[in-house]
């Protein structure tokens, strides 16, 4: 049998079937977007797989974010945390967590490199402050479509009478994942330790490579 991608083993092993939000929701958007926080679902296919997900997100500009999924019975089975140019997956259930750069943890795990702050623009229509991308606008004047070097990204559907997405669709290559927002809220406040790294403060949280992570991966995926 062949072996599954490293994202995909990730997003499977993240699966979750506890509830969320059915209806779409957003609040208006503001002038000036400091933080963003919501709920989505995320379809991935790579490799001839394809896993489903449904997580909580989390950014604050410029650099931070944290993106939360919760086992089936609503407890937290992995935490990544993006700090500037640095990231850590946390996986509590194991008491351990690995760090790299951002864009090496973002491409194994999620099969594309995009940081906080360029994701906090597309989710807010604002494709205009985006860096390096070459865009295409419909004919109401809403970014529809972005390409960066071989990532691109696709608003296959926005919120009614809005400029946000309701749903993306990136790809890389063959790679290709399609986040559907479920509710979107902004400047919301934030807890005080929302971006705190608890796991180095508190004992019994250890280091991890990314061979060990993929191992674990694979063994959940495989239960």
């Amino acid at each position: 049998m062949r072996r599954s991608a490293p994202a995909l083993l990730f997003l499977s092993a993240l699966t979750l079937f506890s509830c969320l939000p059915f209806r779409p929701a957003v609040s208006p958007l503001p002038p000036t977007v400091e933080s963003i926080e919501g709920f989505a679902t995320f379809r991935m296919a790579r490799e001839g797989g394809t896993v489903k997900s449904k997580l909580s997100f989390l950014f604050r500009l410029p650099g931070q974010g944290r993106i939360e999924v919760l086992d089936p019975l609503g407890r937290t089975a992995s935490i990544l945390f993006l700090d500037d140019d640095v990231a850590y997956l946390v996986l509590p259930g194991r008491r351990a967590y690995w760090k790299s750069g951002r864009e090496e943890v973002m491409s194994k795990l999620l099969g594309f490199a995009l940081g906080p702050e360029d994701l906090t623009h597309i989710l807010t229509g604002r494709g205009d402050r985006l860096s390096g991308w070459t865009l295409e606008k419909d004919s109401q004047g809403r970014v529809v479509r972005g390409r960066r070097e071989d990532l691109q990204f696709e608003v296959r559907q926005f919120f009614e009478r809005s400029p946000l997405p309701r749903l993306l669709v990136l790809s890389r290559a063959e790679d290709k994942g399609s986040l559907r927002v479920l509710r979107m809220n902004f400047n919301q406040p934030l807890k005080a330790k929302a971006f705190h790294h608890f796991f180095l403060d508190e004992g019994g949280y250890r280091p991890a490579d990314w061979n060990e992570v993929e191992r674990w991966l694979r063994e959940t995926a495989e239960r």
